[in-house]
């Protein structure tokens, strides 16, 4: 069940509600984001057709390189749009010189299908999206602000299907704005699974291409995983050489003297037990956290949703969980999402000089999504050496995504999926 929770208090939300509302919310954003890509694909199938125009009386092909190069550049930004939102679409290779050879290409002339379907339907779609959304606010706001309206035009409001001239009739465009919303909830989700299903049949490359990129991806990925399970190695042996181990010898020290000190003095003798017995639960306590840093046991004791909010709980700074978890991962995907978590609080807390964060974690078509915001100053950096890197390594050693965002002045977004495993 989702929940939602301010400093580590939970508080259920009605599920099929909040659901239908994240919903039509995220098919919104995604069409949205499909709006940009299709104005970019509209301008590009502008130039295409001119170019061939040109083209036909011999003086367009100079520019036919040029205009295939845009092609790609629209193309792989939609890929790219499309890979934040589900499955990873791998590029073509890049194509070889020389026109012919190019527009040979399978993938090439999948790229021209795409941006004329694009420039159309999902420029459409996207235009219909926003537009259900602004009828909706239009109508439900529309009692505050109709007398200002000329009288000439107030009755033009409710789609002229009644006059509007007292506040009764207001209220019943706001009522109108209600079925807006209702057909915006219905329809949205929809037309952006339709809008990214072009992209997603046209857009990804060929099996072989996508085999070879996969193969240097996952070299890549093993040699990140190895060398994050080194650094988690050197991690527990620091802990237990600077930490157990000086304290278990003290331990023994003190043994030692007191086995020496309880035929000379007696009293002095308990008072060095007493050292040495403070000194064995300190020593248990650290080896409890080197535990703890292996594999959290909390997350057995409770979900991960409740792991997470008792991170929120601890962080100084006033942290939000938003969790949508209908089932369990496989367990070292729960881990690695606590860890990312973790150490995102900590960098938080340490570099961002934050007011408020909020860690929000879904689970959506056999992936757990995970974004981190907090408000900042930004110019979080994974090479700056704030533990970023090691996110991004961990991530990529389970196959995920890693994205992050901060501008400076904030905010930062830091967006991690994993595939859920079994």
């Amino acid at each position: 069940m989702p929940t939602h929770a301010t400093a580590g208090r939970g508080r259920a939300r009605p599920r099929d509600l909040t659901a239908g509302a994240r919903t039509a919310l995220d098919g919104l954003e995604h069409l949205v984001g499909g709006l940009g890509t299709a104005t970019l694909a509209l301008f590009t199938l502008i130039g295409l057709a001119a170019v061939a125009v040109l083209c036909t009386i011999g003086v367009g092909l100079p520019l036919a390189p040029t205009t295939l190069r845009g092609l790609r550049a629209v193309a792989d930004r939609e890929r790219a749009r499309l890979t934040r939102w589900g499955p990873e679409i791998v590029g073509p290779e890049p194509p070889p010189p020389g026109l012919r050879a190019a527009l040979a290409r399978s993938a090439t002339r999948r790229e021209l299908a795409w941006v004329a379907a694009h420039a159309t339907l999902g420029l459409l779609l996207g235009l219909i999206g926003l537009t259900l959304s602004f009828s909706a606010i239009r109508d439900l706001t529309f009692p505050l602000w109709w007398r200002l309206l000329p009288p000439n035009e107030s009755g033009g409001a409710a789609m002229g299907l009644w006059e509007v001239g007292d506040l009764p009739s207001a209220l019943w465009v706001c009522a109108l704005g209600v079925g807006w919303i209702a057909l915006f909830a219905l329809l949205t989700p929809g037309m952006a699974r339709l809008q990214a299903w072009t992209g997603r049949r046209l857009l990804d490359a060929d099996a072989g291409t996508d085999l070879a990129l996969r193969v240097a991806h996952l070299t890549a990925t093993r040699a990140g995983a190895l060398d994050a399970h080194a650094a988690e190695l050197r991690r527990i042996e620091r802990s237990l050489h600077d930490g157990t181990q000086n304290r278990i010898i003290a331990v023994t020290v003190l043994l030692g003297a007191a086995r020496r000190a309880v035929a000379r003095d007696p009293s002095t003798a308990e008072e060095i037990l007493e050292r040495a017995q403070d000194a064995a639960e300190q020593a248990l306590s650290e080896l409890r956290a080197v535990v703890r840093g292996i594999l959290p046991p909390v997350l057995e004791n409770r979900s991960l949703a409740g792991a997470l909010t008792g991170l929120a709980a601890a962080c100084p700074v006033p942290c939000e969980v938003d969790a949508d978890l209908p089932g369990r991962c496989a367990a070292s995907v729960e881990a690695t999402a606590y860890f990312v978590v973790a150490e995102a609080l900590t960098n938080i807390a340490k570099h961002s000089r934050a007011r408020h964060a909020t860690v929000a974690v879904h689970r959506r078509d056999g992936r757990l999504n995970l974004r981190i915001i907090d408000d900042g100053r930004g110019g979080a950096d994974d090479r700056g050496g704030s533990g970023l890197g090691g996110i991004r390594r961990r991530a990529e050693a389970h196959d995920g995504t890693f994205m992050l965002t901060s501008p400076p002045g904030g905010p930062t977004t830091l967006s991690v999926s994993l595939p859920c495993g079994s």
